[in-house]
């Protein structure tokens, strides 16, 4: 059963909705959103089900600016305020913390980790540039995060394909023909609810290696 709590930072009241795991096996996973939606994002929703009964807790942090209602997201260092407000609220004695989200919530992720004493990253959908605009990198950003590091990508997501990542310190997974929200055509050889287990299913295998560390 989840429960939700407010948590004041500089930039405003976030949210943290808990999916409990299994006490024996501490472990929290806190993942955060994008710039274009919420929680109910169809991947986070998935961890969210499918780790608590591996005994991965799960928090889906909600922004300030979501809390508050705002449709556009602001600028990076005021997400990163609200990613550091909240951080000690989601940190319980014994319980590492695995630090991520999708698009640029794996951006808040990836810039904080190092600082904040993150156990991991899980970076998904990670926005490595603009669409159409591969010059504009931001692979600093995910080569620079300092922890362990999961990436897991859609095959054709227009802000990153699998083949443009740069090699480094991180593991990255491709879900093929899945979009930047992790959506496949109609038309693919897999189908929607398979895209999604995939995804799970990778980061249960990641998570476990870490705990075998």
């Amino acid at each position: 059963m989840s429960s939700s709590e407010i948590v004041e930072t500089e930039a405003g009241d976030a949210r943290i909705t808990w999916f409990p795991g299994k006490a024996e096996n501490p472990l929290t996973l806190a993942v955060s959103h994008g710039a274009g939606g919420g929680i109910e994002a169809r991947d986070l929703q998935a961890l969210a089900t499918a780790l608590p009964p591996q005994g991965v807790t799960v928090a889906l942090v909600e922004q300030p600016w979501r809390v508050a209602g705002k449709k556009l997201a602001p600028a990076p260092k005021t997400l990163d305020k609200g990613w550091r407000g909240l951080w000690p609220a989601l940190q319980k004695p014994g319980h590492p913390v695995i630090a991520g989200g999708r698009s640029a919530g794996a951006r808040v992720a990836c810039r904080t980790a190092k600082e904040l004493g993150a156990h991991a990253v899980l970076a998904l959908s990670f926005p490595l540039h603009p669409p159409g605009k591969p010059e504009k990198s931001r692979a600093d950003e995910l080569l620079g995060a300092g922890v362990p590091t999961l990436v897991v990508q859609g095959g054709n997501d227009p802000f990153g394909k699998h083949t443009e990542f740069p090699d480094g310190a991180h593991e990255l997974v491709e879900i093929p023909y899945a979009d930047h929200g992790f959506a496949v055509p109609k038309r693919a050889e897999i189908g929607q609810d398979e895209a999604v287990t995939l995804i799970t299913r990778a980061v249960g295998r990641w998570i476990g290696t870490l705990r075998e560390c």
